[in-house]
């Protein structure tokens, strides 16, 4: 029998990170202890609804704010000597649109959340799992984490980021007996993101050329829609996903969640010099963006075909 695990997650008052804190704690065996955490407190509503009979029983609530070290170290000394069997480092920030309409110090935030956050969450729990020899960090990472996207720049720097730091520690973690391992989900529909794309159609885009614009607001702004009805996941199938790696016997360095994204994640492997995926990228935006359209429409109309055939075979 498995032996109840303390689970430590960021980022928890909504999204994905809320739908991670529920999913493991009300697993039938309480296989977890659930520390779910979050930068501010008064938004811990959505949480203890969706918790029910497992608020304070497997999951407790505290604040933690990644971008602040103090936070960090308070929230964990509060625990039980410190034991943390697994961190899901989930807290994350988005910012999307043409560069020269984004700060500088609006992209120092996005880093300081998306990647320094995870820094310092490792920092804190790696020691204490190394002494243990034991232990299972996990990076909610993306898709574009791997490859690049337009008008995601930043963005798609933070999570590069967060998967280079990884591919680096992974090799002295097993020394160690500690696991690291790279969540990779592509679209996934959350407040979050919606609040993102939301915001950046209202924003001011006369600090670039008009051309930009245009492309940005009617091409990227116009397809992400579509992305999302596509090919998007739900908050609680990227949770489902979650449980499977850490709970594998042997969880893998890298998981992606959505197997639609896995042949554009390829392109760069199947040819080193890039070309081969800037030339593809190119033509779907710029050359054949209606025969990408009509595609997405398709795919979305097989995936409810599919879910309903799923659940005519449960019912």
């Amino acid at each position: 029998k498995m032996s109840q695990k303390t689970v430590l997650i960021t980022g928890c008052s909504s999204g994905i990170g809320l739908a991670v804190a529920i999913k493991l704690a009300k697993d039938e065996e309480q296989h977890f202890k659930v520390i779910a955490t979050m930068r501010n407190l008064s938004k811990r509503g959505k949480l203890e609804d969706a918790a029910g009979e497992a608020l304070n029983t497997t999951l407790e609530i505290k604040q933690l704010d990644v971008c602040d070290e103090q936070s960090i170290r308070q929230c964990i000394d509060s625990i039980p000597d410190r034991h943390i069997d697994i961190l899901i480092n989930n807290a994350g920030v988005g910012l999307v649109g043409p560069l020269e309409c984004q700060s500088i110090e609006e992209m120092h935030s996005v880093f300081e959340t998306n990647f320094f956050g995870v820094v310092r969450m490792v920092k804190e729990v790696f020691p204490d799992m190394k002494k243990r020899k034991s232990g299972h960090i996990v990076m909610m990472s993306s898709v574009m984490g791997l490859q690049g996207i337009m008008f995601n720049d930043i963005y798609t720097a933070s999570k590069f980021a967060v998967e280079g730091f990884c591919e680096s520690l992974v090799v002295q973690a097993l020394k160690f007996n500690v696991c690291i391992s790279l969540i990779e989900p592509g679209s996934v529909v959350t407040e979050f993101e919606m609040k993102v794309y939301e915001e950046a159609e209202k924003a001011d885009y006369s600090r670039t050329d008009p051309e930009t614009a245009e492309m940005f607001i009617n091409l990227y702004l116009r397809n992400s829609r579509t992305i999302f009805s596509s090919l998007g996941q739900t908050p609680e199938e990227v949770a489902e996903h979650t449980l499977q790696v850490i709970t594998s016997e042997n969880p893998p360095f890298r998981h992606q969640t959505n197997s639609m994204y896995t042949p554009m994640t390829a392109l760069k492997h199947a040819d080193p010099t890039g070309a081969l995926a800037t030339d593809v990228f190119y033509k779907m935006v710029f050359e054949y963006d209606r025969v990408m359209q009509a595609s997405l429409v398709a795919v979305k109309v097989l995936r409810w075909k599919a879910q309903k055939v799923q659940q005519g075979m449960k019912m």
